[in-house]
């Protein structure tokens, strides 16, 4: 019988799921990385590419953000040609979805999954 408190009976002398580091967060499995590196991958480009229309937030479950994002740029397409001004809104989303999409695309595997898809963290 083992002293350590993380240690299972049913699983015998198998090492703890948590890592070593101080906070003892829990390790990733192979399958939850390679999700994760997909996702990122897919929603950092999106997001880049379609930032303005909010399309990575629904990609990432985001409905609410995603809506406030297409939301956001129509009206601002509708008040460019109604009122004969530049669209301020749809270039605020389009600056949003650059930045959130070089944030994806840089943060590793981890902590990607960690933040937006366990966390679901929905702004930057």
């Amino acid at each position: 019988m083992s002293d350590d408190p993380n240690s299972d009976p049913a699983q015998g002398d198998a090492p703890p799921r948590y890592s070593s580091a101080p906070t003892g967060e829990v390790q990733l499995s192979a399958l939850e990385l390679e999700q994760a590196r997909t996702r990122k991958i897919t929603a950092g480009v999106l997001a880049i590419v379609l930032g303005c229309l909010g399309i990575h937030k629904f990609f990432l479950g985001y409905n609410g953000a995603g809506l406030i994002m297409l939301g956001v740029t129509i009206v601002g397409f509708v008040a460019s040609f109604c009122l004969c001004v530049p669209g301020l809104g749809a270039y605020a989303m389009a600056l949003v979805g650059l930045i959130e999409g070089i944030i994806y695309l840089s943060k590793p595997d981890d902590q990607f999954y960690r933040a937006y898809m366990a966390g679901r963290r929905s702004w930057f």
